[in-house]
């Protein structure tokens, strides 16, 4: 069972309970209506990033749907989280890439979703042997696995929000979903 197919998602939901806010969230992305099993953090081989509703057309209700997933929630009021997917593609289809997935608090949307990025980048770019100095920021690392001529592509999907102003359960997702046909 490898994927062949996997699309990014994301969705906020807000309710004053916890679960319910949940499935809210996974209805604003579209995934509620299957079986989700959390998987850790490996892109097959082969597996074409296609976009999200190519990737629900082949998925049917009830089915049991594998995916990274990150999620985070909070019942104070304003407080800003993230759930962010970053993936890292190789240039050679035939090996694995990498998902990574982060949860935070007080990061930004575009913060949040380059640190998952840069995750998913580091740990392919240190499985494929590419050296490159762990202190350098992520805009100049990237340029160096970039230019190894091992990764192809970096990338990443984030949600953010702040806490329901009234205390209200908020929560917040982003997931990479795979379609095994």
């Amino acid at each position: 069972m490898i994927p062949k197919k996997s699309f990014l998602t994301k969705g906020t939901g807000v309710h004053k309970d916890r679960l319910a806010s949940f499935e809210l969230a996974l209805r604003a992305a579209k995934i509620e209506k299957f079986n989700l099993v959390s998987v850790s953090s490996i892109l097959p081989p082969n597996c074409k990033v296609v976009p999200r509703e190519e990737g629900l057309a082949e998925l049917k209700p009830g089915a049991i749907v594998h995916c990274v997933l990150a999620r985070n929630d909070t019942n104070e009021p304003h407080r800003l989280m993230a759930a962010a997917i970053g993936t890292a593609v190789p240039v050679n289809e035939d090996n694995y890439g990498y998902i990574s997935e982060h949860h935070s608090f007080g990061e930004e949307e575009i913060i949040a979703g380059e640190y998952a990025e840069d995750l998913a980048a580091t740990m392919l770019a240190t499985t494929l042997g590419i050296e490159f100095n762990a202190e350098m920021a992520w805009h100049e690392r990237e340029q160096v696995y970039k230019a190894s001529g091992h990764i192809f592509d970096t990338f990443h999907m984030c949600q953010t929000a702040n806490g329901d102003k009234d205390g209200k359960w908020t929560t917040v997702v982003a997931a990479m979903v795979f379609v095994t046909i």
